[in-house]
């Protein structure tokens, strides 16, 4: 990917994000779902196309696939407020998408658990324990 490919994917990034916190889109669908959070941008070499991976904490599949179709829905809006704030002739179409790499995470490290169990907590030997107790039983028999 071209330098410039890689700045203007940052650029549109930013002006997503931008434009969700500032509560710009009107759409229930995104305006309820919370804090919704561009994660990354890709951008086709021609800057004609852009898939923009998004994340919300706290939300089931379902409820993630109706803020997916909010933001498609409001594609048209994204194009123009990153034509406007990045002054670009053309502006790329955008297609936002659920980005699940923290779900993939949490499998990966739940079957990596499963595998090797992380081995068992010992609590650490405490040194106050054996000086001058008169216990009978941590005394070796004879």
């Amino acid at each position: 990917m071209s330098v410039r490919v890689e700045r203007v994917a940052a650029e549109v990034r930013g002006v997503l994000g931008e434009v969700l916190s500032r509560d710009e889109i009107k759409d229930p669908r995104v305006r309820g779902a919370g804090l919704i959070t561009v994660t990354h941008v890709r951008i086709s070499g021609d800057l004609q196309h852009a898939i923009a991976l998004f994340t919300v904490h706290g939300l089931d599949a379902a409820a993630l696939e109706r803020v997916r179709q909010g933001l498609n829905h409001a594609s048209g809006y994204f194009r123009q407020a990153i034509a406007r704030r990045l002054r670009m002739r053309v502006a790329p179409a955008v297609k936002f998408e659920v980005d699940q790499v923290f779900e993939q995470a949490a499998l990966v490290e739940k079957l990596l658990h499963e595998v090797a169990p992380p081995p068992p907590m010992v609590p650490p030997a405490d040194p106050d324990a054996s000086d001058g107790d008169d216990d009978p039983s941590d005394e070796a028999p004879e």
